[in-house]
Formats: structure tokens, C-alpha cells, sequence
């Protein structure tokens, strides 16, 4: 018998998550914890959650996934698109529905870059005439 699996990838900043989606009864797994263990802020993990609570299918799946890089509010924003992602290979009829709410695309804000001659990205050092 054949596992039932969908496999997507998403990305935000420097993390990078690939999430597993299978058949099941709504456990959710992150690098081998708990998702509330993993992230520890109840924002975050309504951030991951929201497109299984936009399409209605959390009970149906089991979340297994593997995140790194970046920190944990880039890993959660790539969780979330990796999730998105991945409930169009179960079901295409919801790209209407999760496209409108934005989970399909992917942030591109990344870190400025440092500029010679100042501080920091924009902070200039005090001016004296003399």
C-alpha cells in the first residue's frame, strides 16, 4: 500500500521549510517536536496555521515538517507558505481562496545591504563642522 504524502517547499528570508502532508488526524510536527514546543509563541503558530483554518482541512492532515535557518519568525513564515503550497497538490480548487488571502506568494523583503561610508544600513554618522 502506497503512503499518501504532499511534499512542498516554502521560504521567507534565510529559512527554508519542507513540509509533508499526510492523511490523518491534525498532529502537527516540527523537526521532531510539538509545533507550540518548537516555535513557543501562540502568534506564530496562528501564522502557520492559517491556511488549514482558511480552507477548513486542519483536522484532515498531519503536519510533518523540517525548517532552518533564519530565525523563528522567518521559519514560521516559510511553514506557512510550505503548508499553503502543499494543500494545492492535494487540492487545486483552493488556489482561488488561499492566493486571495496572500499565502501564494512569497515574501520578498530580504536584509538591506551595508552601504560604505555609513554606521549602519542607514544610520550616518554625526555631522561636525569642525
Amino acid at each position: 500500500m502506497a503512503l499518501v504524502e504532499y511534499r512542498a517547499t516554502g521560504r521567507r528570508k534565510e529559512s527554508v521549510a519542507e513540509v509533508r502532508l499526510r492523511p490523518g488526524s491534525g498532529r502537527r510536527r516540527v523537526n521532531g517536536n510539538d509545533l507550540m514546543d518548537y516555535f513557543g509563541r501562540e502568534s506564530l503558530v496562528m501564522i502557520i496555521e492559517q491556511p488549514f483554518n482558511l480552507t477548513e482541512t486542519g483536522d484532515q492532515f498531519d503536519l510533518l515538517a523540517k525548517v532552518g535557518g533564519g530565525g523563528i519568525s522567518g521559519q514560521a513564515g516559510a511553514l506557512r507558505l510550505g503548508i499553503a503550497r502543499a494543500l494545492l497538490r492535494y487540492d487545486d480548487s483552493l488556489r482561488p481562496v488561499l492566493k486571495k488571502s496572500g499565502f501564494l506568494m512569497r515574501d520578498p523583503r530580504r536584509k538591506e545591504r551595508m552601504k560604505y561610508g555609513l554606521a549602519k544600513r542607514r544610520k550616518r554618522f554625526q555631522f561636525s563642522k569642525r
